[in-house]
């Protein structure tokens, strides 16, 4: 039997985006796959799926036939988070006419509701002038720069806490430098403890702990030292309890499974621990979420080393 403390870690945490690189898959295949994670045996550790604005009309046809039926009462929505493009104004009102056609209680269109909203800013004026669009069932994550002068990192991270939006950080991709480093990705994590600013995190998280990898699925394909999702999500409750920067990068750099215990009471890492409390409110109030090309791998690579 899994132990309470890595279910509640592990809950909810995988946004699905199999559209997206190195998966690429087509929307039928995505949608389809997405439909079997819900049925699976580790649905519980299923989020949302990830799907770009400008591709809702191919999604309303591909998925036609495996959305929960709209019209019966107790349904399943389908919770979706849809990428922003350039123009968010019109992106707004195709989500709000998607919300319309899906999500409302008579719908027979297939029962789907888009809940967040992913974008990027560079500046904290963007943040405040996309804020002044946003409506406000409607959770935006705003993707920024992390490796840029720490003191802007801290302004934009602050000016997301003072329009209560939510964070998002790119921490790998298809290519060696899309990854960031340990420190300033451990600096964003901290300052949004700080700040109380609830974060995701996109791309290159495959795979639990730190470890090289290849960046892409084809058979000649470099690899990189890529990031763990358990080294950044248990990097989030351990600076929430105050844990600095330093310690947070060697959190990060951790490559040892054997170096984390999960038991009943919580998790401990080396001479650390953070219980089940912590972990609770660092996914409900901090780390929220990763977004993946691949289900499947996060949790071949958990049963590899021992945690499923």
């Amino acid at each position: 039997m899994m132990n309470h403390s890595l279910r509640d870690l592990l809950s909810g945490l995988i946004d699905y985006a199999g559209l997206f690189p190195p998966a690429a898959l087509d929307m039928p295949a995505a949608a389809r796959e997405y439909a079997e994670y819900r049925e699976s045996e580790y649905r519980w550790a299923l989020g949302r799926f990830v799907i770009p604005v400008a591709r809702l009309d191919e999604f309303e046809k591909a998925a036609e036939g495996v959305l929960p039926d709209g019209g019966r009462e107790g349904n399943d929505f389908w919770r979706l988070s849809a990428l922003g493009g350039a123009d968010l104004s019109s992106d707004l009102n195709r989500i709000t006419e998607f919300n319309q056609k899906h999500a409302t209680p008579d719908s027979h269109a297939g029962a789907a509701i888009i809940d967040t909203i992913e974008i990027k800013a560079a500046r904290p004026t963007d943040v405040e002038n996309a804020m002044r669009l946003m409506p406000a069932k409607l959770a935006p994550y705003f993707e920024i720069p992390i490796s840029d002068d720490p003191s802007e990192l801290a302004e934009l991270i602050k000016s997301i806490a003072e329009t209560e939006a939510l964070a998002k950080v790119r921490t790998g991709g298809v290519t060696a430098d899309a990854f960031p480093s340990s420190f300033n990705l451990a600096r964003f994590i901290k300052i949004c403890a700080e700040e109380d600013v609830p974060f995701k995190a996109t791309a290159g998280l495959h795979h639990p702990l730190r470890s090289v990898n290849k960046l892409t699925y084809a058979p000649d394909s470099a690899s990189a030292m890529m990031h763990g999702f358990l080294n950044v999500f248990l990097a989030a409750a351990f600076a929430q309890n105050g844990m600095d920067v330093d310690r947070l990068v060697e959190l990060l750099e951790e490559k040892s499974p054997e170096a984390f215990r999960f038991d009943s009471g919580g998790v401990t890492w080396r001479d650390e621990m953070v219980v089940r409390g912590q972990l609770r409110n660092t996914r409900n109030l901090l780390a929220i979420a990763f977004g993946s090309c691949s289900f499947e791998e996060p949790i071949e690579d958990l049963k590899k080393i021992g945690l499923l």
